[in-house]
């Protein structure tokens, strides 16, 4: 403890006295020797020298009993003074206090809002990130329907209704991909805006507590105090001390920028919510669209697939029909060829006859008609059979084709139907496409 403060010690002035010399015609003259006076002293000279003594002691209590009352005075006057600026001091701190109560709640309150925010921020970013991959399900799906559907054979290998909505679902994918991949890269961009603006006010909050501590503490000081001391140099200002516009402004521009970026992390998760509903309303949709164009192609191949067996059924009969034709014109035309023998032979026959006799008669002129019309009708069959067996081959090639279109159609259902369509029932739910599950 540093020694008390103590009037610094200095010789006292010398006190001069006025005392009346021994001068006239009844004094003593004696010589003064060496300092001392060797004469004596006349009775009014010891009079005036008493009344002296009298005087300089009363004029010296005067003083004292002056300087007693100023001092009295001046210690009463300090201490009322002393107590009214420790009084109106402590009513500051007092004052200081509860500002810096009121901004310590505030920024309390906005860093518990801070958090609280970025809680619920990180949880949207989540269901994103959820969204995304939920999105990698539906996109196989779409590449797997596109790759199979691309083994149709001729003449099914056409771009139909399907395929346009396969190749808009699988566009709408890669953008709903693309869009989620900035929004996550947004929402971590206002996760970390919002942990340092936290930051900042959680600063600010940890000096005004402890500002609040020490101004507290001072606050209970008073003149009792048994823990105060004497700091000569702690009256000076600090050159880099703040003044009170620009410590509240401090503060309030920390919770303008904290609210700032809450609002914009709301703004932010509200966009998220409607993102992750159009989205996934969007995929459901397509996905619907999608559904409906294989039903109607699947129902226009098994249409077309039972209209091809309908025609190969009747080109069977057909073949059947002209097979069993053919047949009865070879057998037709073996029919005529014992006729035709005979009308030859007869005519063979008769060229024989002898000299006269081979006389163009009714009968030579009725076998070579006969002939004729022999030759004739074989000509008609051996023609209607080229016909019959021309359409035979063309229904056989019919048939083939028929046959081939029909495996074909066949093997474009499998694919739509048995491939595509259980693939797609695999599709992810609206709860798992907008980040939920």
């Amino acid at each position: 403890m540093p020694a008390p403060q103590t009037v610094p010690a200095c010789q006292l002035p010398r006190k001069l006295y006025d005392v009346a010399r021994n001068t006239g015609a009844h004094t003593s003259s004696g010589l003064a020797t060496s300092g001392f006076r060797t004469a004596k002293y006349l009775l009014d000279e010891w009079f005036q020298n008493c009344y002296a003594r009298y005087h300089q002691a009363f004029a010296d209590r005067d003083q004292s009993e002056r300087q007693r009352h100023e001092s009295q005075q001046l210690a009463a006057e300090t201490e009322a003074l002393a107590q009214r600026t420790q009084q109106d001091s402590t009513r500051k701190v007092g004052g200081r206090l509860q500002d810096t109560h009121g901004w310590k709640s505030e920024l309390q309150r906005q860093v518990e809002e801070l958090v609280s925010e970025t809680e619920q921020l990180l949880a949207q970013k989540q269901r994103l990130e959820r969204a995304l991959d939920a999105t990698a399900g539906p996109f196989s799906i779409v590449t797997d329907n596109l790759q199979c559907r691309d083994r149709r054979q001729h003449p099914d290998l056409v771009r139909d209704c399907v395929e346009i909505e396969l190749l808009k679902e699988a566009e709408l994918i890669r953008n709903i991909q693309e869009l989620l991949k900035r929004t996550i890269m947004q929402a971590v961009s206002q996760i970390r805006l919002n942990r340092e603006h936290k930051e900042t006010c959680e600063t600010d909050w940890s000096d005004k507590v402890e500002a609040y501590n020490i101004d507290e503490a001072c606050c209970r000081y008073s003149s009792q105090s048994t823990d105060v001391q004497f700091y000569p140099h702690s009256a000076t200002f600090e050159e880099s001390a703040s003044t009170p516009e620009t410590w509240a402004k401090f503060t309030q521009e920390h919770l303008y920028r904290a609210e700032r970026e809450r609002l914009a992390s709301v703004n932010l998760r509200n966009l998220i919510d409607c993102i992750l509903q159009d989205t996934s309303e969007d995929l459901r949709l397509q996905c619907d669209a999608v559904n409906l164009a294989f039903g109607r192609r699947c129902e226009e191949l098994e249409d077309a697939r039972h209209k091809l067996e309908h025609h190969l059924r009747k080109t069977l009969r057909e073949i059947t029909d002209q097979e069993h034709n053919v047949a009865a014109l070879k057998q037709a035309i073996k029919d005529k060829e014992a006729p035709l023998k005979v009308a030859q032979t007869r005519l063979y026959q008769r060229s024989h006859r002898p000299n006269v006799e081979l006389c163009r008669d009714a009968a030579q002129f009725r076998l070579v008609s006969e002939v004729e019309e022999l030759n004739l009708s074989l000509a008609a069959l051996k023609e209607k059979l080229l016909e019959a067996e021309q359409s035979l081959r063309n229904l056989e090639d019919t048939r083939m084709s028929l046959e081939k279109d029909i495996a074909v159609k066949t093997n474009s259902l499998f694919i739509d139907r048995h491939k595509c369509m259980a693939h797609r029932a695999h599709y992810p739910t609206v709860l798992q496409l907008a980040g939920y599950q």
